[in-house]
């Protein structure tokens, strides 16, 4: 009898072993992955994906902290959170044998600092933070810079994102500074030429902020390329600027946390993603800039050429990629409590 339990038992963890092994579970921005990419995965491999969304980096860094990087298979953090998790021991070495296509990645957005050789991380998207205006507003019409934002007549009418660096880093580019400054000092004087700004911010949303835009809740939203082109997309009179004072660029990275449980299935799910016919999919649903060369040349024309999708050389110059803020973060977050509660 003991014997034919124990079987039991035995059959029981093994089942529930192979059920396992057929799920993965993503940590990811919201509005980040079609459905569809998702729906075709699992009929190709078997493989479930169960996502869950975020709409910070500093969200997700603290949920991956607070459950000691167990329970997610697979996040999506942008550089500087890369470096900070990284070598707070976050995450787990990727095999790059197991990506047969890892050489599609365009070497420019590797191999960099924040994370060397790309040992913990794999490029899924890149962007840029831009200003989309509603053209039919007068006021909203004439913004060419961050500066305009302060303008009174655009009280009521502006939507910040729900992100630190990206509000910050619109303080520190109007003073001239870089979007990575580390002094507190300058930091602290970002902090108060924003502070007049926040009675004219409508509301803060990073998850879908191009619906505020298209329900005329605000004629100007600061936000990340990808929704400005889905909204324009959606109607004619939705325009967007790259601010003349400079603006965020970003990757955002695919990533296996340390203690993962489906190890195998995340990199099956990694290398799909890295297809060309799926990064390109992917790049034209979302209005994301591809890291994916091979994909890149299979891109329709419109897509391909599009400044909001990928930027001219002459926008690209005043752009600036977020790194890690080592120490500094804590000026950063004083001043980010500081603006959303006063």
């Amino acid at each position: 009898m003991k014997r034919l339990v124990l079987l039991v038992l035995s059959l029981l963890l093994a089942s529930q072993a192979l059920a396992a092994s057929k799920e993965l579970y993503v940590y990811n921005w919201s509005e980040y992955m079609p459905d569809s990419v998702l729906e075709d995965f699992t009929k190709e491999t078997g493989i479930k994906v169960v996502m869950s969304t975020y709409d910070s980096n500093e969200a997700l860094y603290a949920k991956i902290k607070m459950v000691d990087a167990k329970g997610y298979d697979l996040v999506v953090p942008s550089t500087d959170f890369v470096s900070r998790m990284r070598k707070e021991g976050l995450l787990q070495p990727i095999d790059k044998s197991k990506l047969s296509n890892f050489g599609n990645l365009d070497p420019k957005l590797l191999n960099q600092s924040f994370d060397p050789e790309n040992t913990y991380s794999v490029p899924y998207m890149w962007g840029s933070t831009v200003i989309a205006i509603n053209a039919k507003d007068p006021d909203a019409a004439s913004i060419t810079s961050f500066a305009d934002l302060w303008k009174p007549e655009l009280k009521g009418k502006i939507l910040l994102p729900n992100d630190m660096r990206g509000v910050l880093g619109m303080g520190l580019k109007r003073l001239g500074y870089s979007l990575n400054e580390s002094d507190p000092a300058k930091v602290g004087q970002a902090c108060e030429l924003l502070m007049p700004l926040m009675a004219s911010v409508r509301v803060f949303d990073s998850d879908s902020p191009k619906q505020a835009l298209l329900n005329n809740e605000v004629m100007a939203a600061v936000l990340w390329n990808g929704e400005a082109y889905i909204a324009s997309g959606e109607n004619a009179d939705i325009k967007f600027v790259y601010p003349k004072e400079g603006f965020s660029l970003w990757v955002d990275n695919l990533c296996i946390p340390k203690n993962a449980a489906n190890v195998e299935n995340a990199h099956i799910f990694i290398d799909y993603l890295l297809r060309p016919e799926v990064a390109a999919f992917i790049c034209q649903e979302m209005g994301y800039s591809s890291p994916n060369l091979a994909a890149k040349e299979t891109l329709p024309e419109e897509v391909r050429t599009n400044a909001l999708v990928y930027p001219a050389p002459e926008d690209m110059a005043r752009g600036e990629f977020e790194t890690d803020l080592g120490q500094a973060v804590k000026a950063y977050e004083e001043c980010w409590m500081k603006l959303k509660t006063e």
